[in-house]
């Protein structure tokens, strides 16, 4: 299969499923996109097996299947995702080893695991989501990965808080539960959800949970834009527009937690385009 009917794959991927990072996506040349999408695609292709509805054995026998497809690139067998990826990974210093991180995490999830601590749940945010910093980092290039590699897995953290945080309601339906059992303990919280009556949680404490953990992912987006001056214009103008449309996800979710917990917090299409084309001008930092 020739890369780009695989790349082209990978671009409807990111359409049609990334409705945040992809305003960020656009704003590189056509080579780093293509990179970029084809990262995203697998990456999604493994929180997709994570998330199914198949049984847990089901599911971790496929992201075990899905761990050694990878180890076995650039052998694709056909998979339009695995041929562009393959060749991203022959023209950039992409570094394959972190997409095993988010398998690890997606078994984690898979297998129920829950955190005690915030350390524990920055631990797991690391791995699915620093990883993922660390991956478009080998994309964009720089000319000082030691100092960058820490700021983009700084990044990731912030935007996985930031997802974690919009899909309290959504996990909780489920059964999961992201947040640390001892800041649970620390607002008097449970988030126990009833199907008739939603949490069960005072709203009161409820929401200075959310807000507390929302201070808490704001300080990694402080350490984690440092990774701007870092990258080319066009790299980091990607990053800023990525990270501007999730800071403006937790500013809604901050304001108003009562509003998050009941429905799934989003931005409009020209809230995002104007993120974008102020990162792309440099205004977005």
């Amino acid at each position: 299969m020739d890369p780009s009917t695989g790349y082209q794959e990978c671009e409807r991927i990111v359409r049609t499923r990334a409705r945040n990072f992809a305003y960020g996506i656009r704003l590189l040349p056509p080579p780093k996109r293509r990179a970029l999408n084809a990262i995203y695609a697998f990456a999604r292709r493994v929180d997709d097996i994570g998330d199914g509805t198949d049984p847990a054995d089901v599911r971790l026998a496929r992201l075990a299947e899905t761990r050694a497809r990878l180890a076995a690139l650039p052998a694709h067998g056909g998979d339009p995702v695995l041929v562009a990826l393959a060749d991203a990974v022959r023209r950039y210093p992409i570094p394959v080893e972190a997409f095993g991180e988010i398998v690890d995490g997606c078994e984690s999830d898979v297998r129920g695991a829950s955190y005690a601590t915030f350390d524990e749940l920055v631990g797991y945010c690391r791995s699915v989501a620093g990883s993922v910093g660390r991956l478009c980092l080998g994309a964009f290039g720089t000319g000082d990965r030691e100092a960058a590699e820490p700021l983009a897995d700084a990044l990731g953290v912030a935007l996985q808080l930031t997802n974690i945080l919009r899909d309290v309601r959504e996990d909780a339906e489920t059964g999961r539960v992201y947040l640390p059992a001892k800041d649970l303990a620390r607002y008097g919280c449970t988030l126990h959800f009833d199907p008739r009556q939603g949490f069960t949680d005072e709203p009161d404490r409820l929401a200075e949970l959310v807000r507390a953990e929302a201070r808490r992912a704001r300080e990694w987006y402080a350490t984690g834009l440092r990774l701007l001056p870092l990258l080319d214009r066009r790299s980091a103008a990607c990053t800023a527009a990525m990270a501007g449309i999730y800071r403006r996800l937790l500013d809604r979710i901050e304001a108003d937690p009562g509003a998050a917990l009941c429905s799934r917090t989003s931005l409009p299409a020209w809230q995002k385009l104007a993120v974008a084309g102020r990162a792309l001008s440099g205004v977005e930092r």
